[in-house]
């Protein structure tokens, strides 16, 4: 009684509870089906003495809503999503950081600096001072970013997933968080 068409669409539901049908035409096929004898045809009635619902009568309706509750969330995906996402921002905070430094360099702001603070810092005698470069060189930065891109990785890749089995224990006690979703107009 029911197709894969009917069953893949809902059809086969509509059919065991004794309403009539339509056929779906198959993906490749040459023609479109024609409804079956006492279907629901375009512009037949589903039963006697009544009349198929026009469009305007759904636009009327407006979007249809469902309420769902999210009562689980799987750590496991939770924790692959954050690791990915975490990676996604530690190259962004390493490029980032690349271009501002280099931005600065272009600028001659280091310079400057080294300059002002070797002023400041240096003896009567004209000896000593401290060099800003040896602190604030390209590869001393980018290594330290790279370090703090490494724990920023592993942080928020534990804290997502600790989140999801504090958020589990929490939805099992007080039901979940309730979600309702309507139909884009």
């Amino acid at each position: 009684m029911s197709s894969p068409e009917q069953s893949r669409y809902g059809g086969a539901w509509a059919a065991q509870a004794g309403q009539p049908t339509a056929t779906m035409p198959t993906v490749g096929a040459g023609a479109p089906a024609q409804p079956q004898a006492g279907s629901l045809g375009q512009g037949a009635p589903s039963r006697p003495g009544t009349t198929a619902p026009t469009p305007g009568r759904a636009q009327r309706r407006g979007p249809r809503r469902a309420r769902l509750v999210l009562a689980r969330v799987d750590p496991w995906s939770v924790m692959k999503l954050a690791f990915l996402l975490s990676i996604a921002i530690a190259v962004v905070m390493v490029v980032a950081v690349f271009m501002l430094w280099s931005v600065l360099d272009g600028l001659g702001v280091f310079d400057s600096l080294a300059k002002t603070l070797e002023d400041v810092t240096r003896n009567e005698n004209g000896s000593g001072g401290v060099d800003l470069t040896s602190y604030v060189g390209l590869s001393r930065v980018m290594g330290i970013t790279m370090i703090l891109s490494l724990v920023n990785i592993v942080l928020m890749t534990a804290l997502a997933t600790l989140g999801a089995f504090l958020y589990n224990l929490a939805a099992s006690i007080v039901g979940g968080l309730h979600v309702t979703f309507a139909e884009d107009a």
